[in-house]
């Protein structure tokens, strides 16, 4: 190679060396552009504050007559006749069947013609009596003649007494043909057709159920009973001084029964099938709205929680690691924080661990919230209407009926 195409081939390789190094130093004057803040989040917040809440226990009962009484023939025979409307109110003391009554009229008949012969026999032992005494006095008779016409007459009264019983046996049985309401109430069906024959093995005949007042059943678990007497001693739930609860029903369709019952019975001894007990409560039925047999909401009202915290339903975050609420910090940005809620009251939740009276908690726009993000208070969210008349939209987990243990 001759030195002029050396000398090309240098100076070639030192302007592109050139070039690499012009490309390399405008790469490394160029800086990153500044990273672009994040926005704050409108939000709608609620502040906290400690207030008395009532409470309300809701539970699940049935209706129960508080008399129902099943009608039973007390005489065999054939039935034959029904003197009602199946499912009719009833009258007590007004008829309902007959059983035929022809067998014991005649038994009546005969005993009374029995009791006829017995009065007889006894004017006879009456009369002998009569002479005998006198003649026995002056020992024209002897004292065992005497003894005898006594003891004749002692039989025959004892004769008529025990004929007169059986008058009135038949008399009874005879009545008992006549089947009758024993109170006022609504009748059930009838469970034997006329014609049937009537025993002692299929004795009954229909049921009448009292409607005034009516009985409301529902239990109470053992968990429930025992929670509520810790929240007792936590001073976190206070009772009625007179252990008085008003009891509203509420009905299948969701409107309120327009009576208020009170609770009269709790049972001091568990069931160990179910692990509860039994609590009643009493509700006046004038109208006869409520019919035995029937499921509804029991709301037991009276208790309160004092100091007690809440927020809207809508502030609270359910997640698989619990339940969260944001509340805004002192440098406006947003803080998880972890809580414990308890019943709900209307719309508000009670959180019965997790905050402090004052806080700042985010209502609305906690959704689109992250852990230290800021936030732009836009307003705050009313205080939602807690009080009397308010009502659980969830089973709770203490029950007020247990204070009538405690």
């Amino acid at each position: 190679m001759t030195v002029a195409a050396l000398a090309n081939r240098a100076h070639a390789y030192r302007i592109a060396t050139a070039a690499w190094a012009v490309i390399i130093l405008a790469a490394c004057g160029k800086s990153e552009p500044p990273a672009a803040a994040q926005q704050p989040v409108p939000v709608q917040v609620f502040k906290t504050v400690a207030r008395n809440l009532p409470v309300t226990f809701d539970f699940v009962g049935q209706t129960q007559s508080d008399q129902a009484v099943d009608i039973r023939a007390r005489v065999s025979g054939f039935l034959i006749k029904r003197n009602y409307r199946e499912g009719a109110d009833v009258k007590a003391d007004q008829l309902l069947f007959e059983i035929d009554h022809k067998p014991f009229q005649a038994q009546l008949d005969a005993a009374k013609a029995q009791l006829q012969q017995q009065k007889a026999r006894l004017e006879v032992a009456r009369a002998n009596l009569t002479r005998v005494k006198p003649l026995a006095e002056r020992n024209a008779l002897s004292q065992k003649d005497l003894d005898d016409a006594n003891g004749n007459f002692h039989e025959a009264a004892a004769g008529v007494e025990q004929a007169q019983a059986e008058v009135e046996t038949q008399k009874l049985n005879l009545s008992y043909t006549y089947v009758r309401a024993p109170v006022d109430g609504v009748s059930s069906f009838a469970v034997l057709p006329e014609g049937a024959y009537v025993s002692t093995t299929n004795s009954l005949l229909t049921t009448v159920s009292t409607l005034e007042p009516m009985r409301i059943n529902f239990s109470v678990s053992e968990p429930q009973t025992l929670q509520f007497r810790a929240q007792q001693r936590d001073n976190t739930l206070v009772v009625p001084a007179d252990r008085h609860y008003t009891v509203t029903v509420m009905m299948a369709d969701g409107t309120e029964y327009p009576q208020k019952g009170r609770i009269t019975f709790a049972d001091a001894t568990y069931n160990q099938q179910t692990g509860t007990f039994l609590v009643r409560a009493l509700m006046p039925n004038p109208e006869g709205l409520l019919r035995p047999g029937q499921f509804v909401r029991v709301l037991v009202d009276g208790a309160m929680r004092p100091n007690a915290i809440v927020v809207p339903q809508r502030a609270v975050m359910h997640g698989p690691k619990g339940d969260v609420v944001f509340v805004i910090g002192k440098d406006n940005k947003a803080v998880p924080r972890p809580v414990m809620v308890g019943e709900l009251s209307g719309s508000m939740w009670r959180i019965a661990k997790g905050l402090e009276p004052g806080e700042i908690v985010v209502v609305d726009g906690a959704g689109k919230l992250t852990e230290g993000a800021p936030v732009h208070v836009t307003g705050e969210a009313p205080l939602a209407a807690v009080g009397e008349g308010s009502r659980p939209a969830s089973q709770p987990a203490s029950a007020p009926a247990a204070a009538q243990k405690s």
